[in-house]
């Protein structure tokens, strides 16, 4: 068995190897299968696909360009934890608070509510607009 070890880490030697990457697409394709065993069979073969692409993406020996794709996941993946994290704020803070664009750079504006009619001054570009709180 020793022997066996020895063998697959001389051949790992100068590959990839596993990232987070590859970890999401396997789990990914595990929910996959799931779904094909009970749903259409498409499923299945996007299954399949995936983890033929995280082998070969396992023992590549392309290490710039697999290391270039996982830092994408990870700048994909933190986007969209913002955008999360910010729909939790906002939903914590409906009671609270309305949030509004400035018609004229988007910024996001935060303003009390409860206050009626209210001019609402961009501290971004100073534009001014008046909006209900």
């Amino acid at each position: 068995m020793n022997g066996l070890r020895e063998r697959f880490q001389r051949f790992m030697v100068g590959r990839y190897g596993h990232d987070s990457l590859n970890q999401a697409m396997a789990v990914a394709a595990l929910v996959l299968m799931i779904l094909g065993m009970f749903g259409p069979r498409l499923f299945s073969w996007l299954a399949m696909a995936l983890l033929v692409a995280v082998y070969f993406r396992m023992f590549s020996r392309n290490i710039p360009a697999r290391s270039q794709e996982n830092a994408k996941y990870y700048y994909l993946r933190t986007q969209v934890q913002k955008r999360l994290a910010q729909y939790k704020t906002r939903w914590a803070q409906r009671k609270y608070y309305r949030y509004y664009r400035c018609p004229h750079c988007h910024q996001q504006l935060r303003v009390p509510r409860g206050r009626g009619k209210i001019e609402i001054t961009c501290p971004k570009c100073h534009t001014e607009f008046v909006k209900k709180s």
